[in-house]
């Protein structure tokens, strides 16, 4: 599947081969330490959210619902007891 944003679609491509590789070979096997993926995560993450107007416009034209999904960008100054 491709990212919202065309840009980030590599970086996703390489992040989702990570993670099938570890879910695979690692996680069904018991083991779940560590986090192999998480810089490409975060790469991709990154990728997707500092893209100049890429991933609002994809959003809208897929019609993706984003309403409620605050905890995918950074807190922006919220506290724990902050709702």
């Amino acid at each position: 599947m491709n990212s919202v944003g065309e840009a980030c679609t590599e970086l996703k491509r390489e992040y989702d081969q990570c993670f099938n590789r570890w879910f695979a070979d690692k996680f069904l096997k018991g083991d779940s330490a560590g986090d192999p993926c998480g810089q490409l995560f975060k790469r991709y993450q990154l990728c997707v959210q500092v893209m100049p107007a890429a991933p609002p416009k994809a959003i809208k034209e897929k019609d993706i619902p984003i309403e409620g999904l605050e905890f995918m960008g950074p807190s922006k100054g919220k506290t724990e007891n902050s709702s």
